[in-house]
């Protein structure tokens, strides 16, 4: 990831008296952290080394049996103290490695990163890292998906005021609602699992991309140059490399990945945006355990914490996709170091800040509670109003008049507004029709036409449509991890 002039540097310890990523301390999985951790990363690098070794010895380079068993004695050998003065020394992280598995590795020093620029280990090690962290989300964004289609579900047949610009609208179904949620994060399923299926290896390049230095190692053997850059994709587990490179893989890639991860950050800040909205209305909330304090000042409330930390997390995610977008449009010819620096933080980030997010969106689907008495008392609020059309269509058949009837219902129903924001009262619509003579005809059929299950459409049909048809066959292939629960962090 980084040459010559960009030192880096080792990760500071974390202590009481030194900034530590809250990204790190606070929020990501263990296992998300390791993937961007300095070890896992000088511990790929020195297993590309060896595979570098590996098929160059394949390919008829004079690399012992003894020096390959020497660098495979000493990959999680790392002397990360003498790796951080070697670089002190040197101004270079690759070249600071070198020396410290070639330490370690007496009789292979003389080979290790033969042939090989920085980028060799640096990106490379970059395109693993991103393959596998893809892997880690996979499985928890589908454990997401899941866990909503299962509320969607129980939830399909349960109506509930529909809103658009936030204003009363018409009914739905609380299931239907979440289908929107599920539809957005399938898509950043799909996306995510595209991305990395799209990856592609840097491979054995060379310093500008043109293999010439393994040309000259393979005394200009063009078939046994493409054979190494082809053996070593296929030890990393790629299933292709790129043909073109300059020094550096080209850091469009960088932007793919986390366009999606960005728009992953815009489906969650939608979904939790929502059920902050509706804790609000006390409709729903999510997890709150017996002992959790909602404010230091108000003992009642039961702020939506998880939630927020979703939507606060979020945003930070959307924000990143900027890097990658203005390195990418500034690698002058071949490559210029400005990227490094900036890629050590943006990649990693983007990564730690989804993982935290579905870690706390998992635990957060695993927990919503609906308030059904609440989501009525609000439909009877609303449902007179929505239900006038109804009202008019059965006095029609009844036998009377559209326009005078219609005339009828908007003086009741202007009656009725008043009582409810000028008074503060409740919506009485029906009881004035209940009361006017002239609806006699229909009422007894006022409860009918009042149901609110009359009023939802085809959104339970939708829904089982959906999870069947869409949701499920997408989830197949991650049925062996559905099980289990979201460790929440701090």
């Amino acid at each position: 990831m980084a040459e010559a002039g960009d030192r880096g540097g080792q990760q500071a310890a974390c202590g009481h008296d030194s900034y530590c990523s809250p990204l790190a301390s606070r929020y990501a999985s263990p296992e998300m952290c390791f993937m961007f951790s300095d070890r896992c990363k000088f511990r790929t690098w020195r297993q590309l080394w060896l595979w570098l070794a590996e098929a160059e010895q394949a390919l008829g380079l004079p690399i012992t049996d003894e020096q390959i068993q020497e660098m495979k004695s000493n990959l999680d050998n790392i002397d990360f103290k003498m790796a951080a003065e070697k670089e002190k020394q040197l101004r270079h992280d690759v070249m600071a490695h070198v020396h410290t598995f070639g330490h370690c590795c007496q009789k292979a020093a003389a080979i290790i990163h033969l042939g090989a620029t920085s980028c060799y280990v640096g990106d490379n090690t970059d395109l693993i890292i991103l393959r596998n962290a893809i892997d880690l989300l996979l499985p928890k964004l589908a454990r997401v998906i899941s866990r909503l289609a299962d509320f969607a579900k129980e939830r399909a047949d349960l109506p509930t005021l529909g809103f658009t610009h936030f204003q009363p609208a018409q009914l739905t179904t609380v299931g239907k609602r979440c289908c929107l949620w599920i539809q957005d994060l399938c898509m950043d399923l799909q996306n995510l699992k595209r991305v990395q299926d799209d990856l592609r290896f840097r491979g054995v390049k060379g310093t500008t991309g043109t293999q010439a230095s393994f040309l000259q190692l393979f005394e200009g053997d063009e078939q046994k140059v493409e054979q190494l850059d082809k053996m070593v994709t296929e030890k990393a587990g790629f299933n292709r490399a790129f043909i073109i490179t300059g020094q550096t893989y080209t850091r469009k890639v960088d932007i793919e990945v986390l366009s999606v991860l960005a728009s992953l950050g815009a489906s969650v800040h939608k979904i939790c945006t929502d059920i902050r909205l509706l804790a609000n209305l006390k409709e729903m909330e999510e997890p709150f355990e017996k002992q959790q304090i909602g404010s230091s000042a108000m003992p009642y409330k039961r702020n939506p914490m998880r939630s927020e930390r979703c939507c606060s997390l979020a945003r930070h995610l959307m924000t990143l996709i900027m890097d990658p977008l203005q390195t990418a449009s500034v690698q002058w010819f071949e490559r210029t170091l400005d990227d490094s620096a900036n890629r050590r933080i943006c990649l990693a980030e983007a990564f730690l800040t989804a993982d935290a997010i579905l870690n706390t969106l998992q635990n957060i689907s695993e927990g919503l509670v609906v308030y059904p008495k609440v989501i009525e008392r609000r439909i009877r609020q609303e449902l007179p109003f929505m239900a006038t059309e109804n009202i008019i269509m059965a006095m029609v058949k009844s036998g009377g008049n559209r326009q005078d009837c219609h005339e009828k219902i908007r003086v009741l129903s202007q009656e009725a507004a008043a009582v409810v924001k000028e008074e503060g009262g409740d919506n009485d619509l029906i009881e004035r029709i209940q009361a006017d003579a002239y609806f006699s005809p229909i009422h007894s059929q006022l409860d009918r036409l009042l149901d609110p299950s009359s009023f939802t459409g085809c959104a339970s049909r939708q829904v089982q449509r959906f999870l069947e048809e869409e949701v499920y066959p997408l989830l197949k292939p991650y049925e062996s991890v559905m099980k289990v629960k979201a460790e929440l962090c701090l």
